[in-house]
């Protein structure tokens, strides 16, 4: 990381993971093209838990390469005084694994859920019945994790982190 005094520990990394809205996951397709595709995410323990449909260009991805990279990016404010942006953001590394077990599958979708829906979850268990054999769900076990925040004073000054 070239801004080392915009650092932050690895607590503060994981929970820009837990709030961001949306991540983006970047893989290479077989090709040899990157591939960056926004997804909702969830972390549970040392995973990242994503669904989608069982076939697509993400996949192509994940199978031919499972090595990844998710980048997430919360409290994202454009000042309003100078040419800059206030933000947290959390770098993730790691290798993509399809999730197979049945009880995994509909944890990692509950907690999503919750996460994104928590209003809704009355229907949960009926949408888990209809949709489950035609969803994939994929983790991400994280093996780096990096976090880098920008953020202003009530004076306007930078504040510089002390890994926070």
């Amino acid at each position: 990381m070239r801004r080392k005094d915009r650092k932050t520990n690895e607590s503060f990394a994981l929970e820009v993971v837990d709030k961001c809205p949306y991540a983006v996951l970047s893989a290479v397709l077989p090709d040899g093209r990157p591939y960056g595709i926004p997804l909702s995410i969830v972390r549970i323990g040392d995973f990242i838990y994503f669904h989608c449909a069982p076939r697509g260009t993400k996949l192509d991805a994940l199978r031919h390469d499972p090595c990844v990279s998710i980048a997430c990016a919360a409290h994202v404010k454009p000042r309003t005084d100078d040419f800059s942006t206030e933000y947290e953001s959390a770098i993730v590394s790691g290798v993509a694994y399809r999730v197979t077990g049945k009880e995994e599958k509909i944890r990692a979708l509950r907690a999503i859920s919750l996460r994104y829906t928590p209003a809704y979850m009355d229907h949960f268990d009926e949408a888990v019945a209809r949709s489950l054999d035609r969803t994939d769900v994929w983790k991400v076990k994280i093996e780096t994790i990096t976090g880098k925040q920008k953020k202003y004073d009530q004076a306007g000054k930078e504040i510089k982190s002390n890994l926070r």
